[in-house]
């Protein structure tokens, strides 16, 4: 189990790493067209395999650039690892990295990023930040459970948050998956009407 989800983890951070787009649109552009890509591959869906031969695409809210926002990353380098709860009863080993300040709608919001012990010793991901979030879509037409984002540590304090970026975890799409669940912290008073939406089974 431990082996299929870092699989998983590392696909989707090729997704949303792959290639240097000119802009963030671009980005979000090229992310929905390699996300629906890798699921209609047999080798590399994490669909049951009846599921792949009626996937169309996913779903998504329409790229907004409204949803393309600049945050402050406020640094805790003295936090301790610990074990992040998931679907399963798996506890894969965390640690805080900091705190990210954003505004959207002239409201003010803080969310917490981590970092997946196992996947930052891979030097390819050194600099990876996981945020799992849930705001006012889920269980209507996002992911109940929520939804993650993959961010890259800036040089300096400031941080683009990119929600057209923001994915579903494999476990919406096929039960053998364990997917870490979005921290209470994590909740974002606010519509993110931005990334992919909720999976229905045909």
């Amino acid at each position: 189990m431990k082996k299929l989800i870092a699989i998983a983890f590392i696909a989707f951070l090729g997704i949303s790493c792959n290639n240097t787009p000119a802009n963030e649109t671009d980005k979000a552009v090229l992310f929905q067209k390699n996300l629906n890509k890798e699921f209609s591959d047999t080798k590399t869906s994490p669909l049951p395999k009846d599921a792949i031969k009626k996937f169309k695409g996913l779903e998504y809210f329409p790229i907004s650039d409204d949803f393309v926002i600049q945050g402050k990353l406020e640094r805790t380098p003295e936090e301790k690892p610990f074990e992040m709860p998931t679907t399963t009863a798996r506890r894969p080993t965390y640690v805080k990295y900091g705190v990210i300040t954003f505004s959207l709608k002239e409201k003010e919001y803080k969310v917490d990023v981590f970092q997946d012990l196992t996947v930052r010793e891979k030097e390819e991901y050194v600099n990876h930040l996981f945020l799992p979030f849930t705001d006012f879509t889920s269980g209507v037409t996002s992911y109940g459970g929520g939804r993650y984002l993959d961010l890259q540590i800036p040089e300096g304090d400031s941080i683009t948050i990119n929600f057209n970026l923001a994915y579903n975890p494999y476990c919406v799409y096929n039960p053998k998956f364990s997917c870490p669940i979005p921290p209470e912290q994590n909740f974002i008073d606010a519509e993110i009407n931005a990334g992919v939406k909720d999976y229905k089974y045909e």
